[in-house]
């Protein structure tokens, strides 16, 4: 017999232990279905995905395309280890990421999260010093940011940076050198990308001999509140690790597969990693699919005799699954067939301009945006930028009210994010924002009333 939606709903909340979720609190929303860039849930709402679900979808959901790919590959194999063999589906991605990826980022590991693809890119980057040509084995840190996050495994949240996830773990973390966001903001937009790019030279300058590589979200970092960095730093980055000798690894598993407007973050900027982590949008956002994707440098690093022992001990069950290749290559040849790059400016223009009739409400401290990434940065008082009191949960009450206007948004604390789907109508932006706008109103207004 089909449950009903009451038992949904308590297993939901007795069996399901949710994500960065105080269960005790939690109020389910449960998604039977969906399609383009609405989710439908069990009780047949439909609520427009104004954050990709989890910023992950690309071209919407039940995308015919994708759809097909994925059932003719369940027409030959669903499965095949990577362990010693390979499946023809995957070796395909692998090529087409190489034709894709700028410079020479030629060589794919693939595994099943963005966490696992940041893992292996840390573990890559402390290797390649014990058997590079010229050897460094005392390059074993490594330079993150503060509120970065790469990912919950060990390693992942030692290179990340925000205690609100972290501290609880701190005696399981290894130390790494944790530079000041670099938020365009600070100290100001004329001077941030030359402030910034200091800061990470001095620390350069007197470690570089013991670091191993930057670990850096390009162009924007995600779960700190879309902070955008300001023009030009991720090239500085990039220029100061060469100089210095340390490699760069560029997380785009958020802000890649064409988020900032161009297919990777790193093409705005006209730079090449020594390791490129993709994740998320990969496979379209249908299965869970990432790849760490080393410079020739580095994969010659690991080439030897056996008996040498210069492989790479780490692998993934589910790395570079027969399906979710088959969801990753329709993604991509997408973006061709569809011209989805070329459609992004008017859509990106579209949520520029809400932005900027927001920038000035009272109680909106910042609007930021890079692409088709944007965030609302809530404030109590715009003129001191004092923050609203976190418990007060600002930002959740104002995506409670867009969930009973029709659009799903999750926020980061009092930043709201705007981030649907590459496949987003213009006529949607305008719902996505405007009730965005009017949850604002409605929220802030009753608590002054109040």
């Amino acid at each position: 017999m089909k449950p009903t939606v009451q038992q949904l709903t308590d297993w939901d909340k007795h069996y399901v232990w949710h994500a960065f979720t105080q269960m005790a609190c939690y109020d389910p929303l449960i998604i039977e279905s969906a399609e383009g860039c609405e989710l439908i849930d069990i009780e047949g709402r439909r609520l427009l995905d104004g954050v990709s679900s989890m910023w992950c979808n690309v071209h919407g959901h039940q995308h015919p395309q994708i759809d097909a790919a994925i059932q003719e590959q369940l027409g030959k194999v669903a499965h095949v280890t990577n362990l010693g063999c390979s499946n023809s589906t995957a070796i395909r991605l692998a090529k087409r990421l190489a034709e894709l990826t700028p410079g020479d980022l030629d060589h794919s590991f693939f595994c099943s999260d963005g966490a696992s693809a940041l893992e292996v890119a840390i573990k890559l980057a402390f290797q390649y010093w014990h058997q590079c040509e010229n050897p460094q084995p005392q390059k074993t840190t490594y330079i993150g940011f503060e509120d970065a996050y790469h990912g919950d495994t060990i390693g992942t949240i030692s290179v990340g940076g925000v205690d609100r996830f972290n501290a609880v773990f701190k005696p399981l973390m290894f130390p790494v050198h944790r530079l000041p966001i670099p938020d365009r903001r600070v100290p100001d937009e004329a001077m941030a990308c030359e402030h910034h790019l200091r800061i990470l030279e001095e620390t350069l300058a007197q470690h570089h001999e013991t670091i191993a590589a930057v670990v850096i979200e390009p162009l924007v970092l995600g779960a700190a509140g879309m902070i955008v960095q300001p023009e030009g730093y991720l090239r500085g980055v990039r220029e100061l690790t060469h100089k210095y000798n340390v490699l760069m690894i560029a997380d785009e598993v958020a802000v890649g597969v064409g988020r900032t407007g161009m297919m990777f973050a790193c093409n705005q900027e006209e730079v090449v990693p020594d390791i490129l982590c993709l994740g998320k949008g990969l496979s379209g956002g249908y299965l869970p699919m990432s790849a760490a994707i080393a410079s020739t440098a580095i994969w010659n690093a690991y080439l030897g005799k056996y008996s040498e022992a210069k492989q790479l001990c780490h692998g993934h069950t589910f790395g570079g699954n027969p399906l979710g290749c088959a969801a990753a290559l329709a993604t991509l040849e997408i973006f061709e067939t569809e011209g989805t790059l070329q459609q992004l400016p008017a859509k990106i223009a579209r949520i520029a301009e809400h932005l900027t009739r927001l920038q000035n409400h009272p109680h909106v401290g910042d609007v930021r945006q890079c692409g088709m990434i944007a965030a609302v940065e809530l404030v109590k008082d715009r003129t001191t930028g004092e923050h609203f009191p976190w418990t007060e949960r600002h930002g959740n009450q104002v995506c409670q009210y867009a969930q009973e206007h029709g659009v799903w948004i999750r926020p980061l604390g009092d930043v709201l994010v705007i981030m649907p789907p590459l496949a987003v109508s213009l006529p949607q932006i305008d719902q996505l924002c405007e009730v965005i706008a009017d949850g604002i109103e409605h929220v802030t207004s009753s608590k002054a009333s109040s």
